[in-house]
């Protein structure tokens, strides 16, 4: 296999793929192009009776690129995880070049929960979240889609779809559905710093007046 680059990195997002490997361990990158695609759409996060309460409540700090590589070695930490020693370092240099971002979210000096993912014009491409407090990672999504709609994004990919983003609105589209998206939005521009770090009880005043 060609030996894998930021711009081939990139480059795959562009057409729509995304690199993956089997297990921390191995070695071996493949990319993946899934016959039905993930998405957030960016006006339909929901948000439950029980997260609005806890985001209400929370005493978490939510911050970005504040520790991006904490970021990805929590979304590592796990039994299973398709993170090798390649993907982290490729993932690592597009941050230093701006091209991809964490939200993370902090209890005191403890990282609790976090996402990451690519910017590509309008498009961000969530690559991994991780969760050490109950709902540390649905606040995280919460206060990622608000960052995302301030700054004029098109496209929320989540890759695949799981029961925990199916609950928060997440749902399934055709590989031509995604492309079509994917080529719009990568013909748009955005801004993932242009927000300020809000705290949890900013976003669910700001969803709720836009509800």
């Amino acid at each position: 296999m060609t030996t894998l680059t930021p711009e081939l990195l990139l480059h795959g997002y562009s057409v729509g793929i995304f690199p993956m490997s089997e297990a921390r361990d191995d070695p071996e990158i493949f990319w993946v192009d899934p016959r039905k695609r993930g998405v957030i759409p960016l006006d339909g996060f929901h948000i439950s009776r029980s997260l609005r309460r806890a985001m209400r409540l929370s005493e978490w700090q939510i911050t970005t690129d504040r520790d991006f590589e904490g970021v990805v070695d929590g979304c590592a930490d796990r039994e299973d995880t398709w993170i090798n020693a390649e993907i982290r370092s490729l993932y690592s240099a597009l941050h230093g070049r701006g091209q991809a971002h964490s939200l993370e979210v902090w209890e005191g000096r403890e990282l609790v929960g976090g996402v990451y993912g690519v910017v590509l014009g309008a498009a961000f491409f969530g690559e991994s979240m991780f969760s050490r407090r109950t709902n540390a990672s649905k606040i995280a999504l919460a206060c990622l889609v608000d960052r995302l709609r301030q700054g004029g994004f098109t496209l929320f990919d989540t890759q695949f779809i799981t029961d925990h983003l199916k609950s928060l609105g997440g749902v399934e589209i055709s590989r031509a559905q995604y492309h079509a998206a994917l080529a719009h939005a990568k013909e748009q521009s955005a801004s993932f710093t242009k927000a300020k770090d809000a705290s949890p009880q900013d976003v669910i005043q700001r969803m709720t007046q836009m509800s």
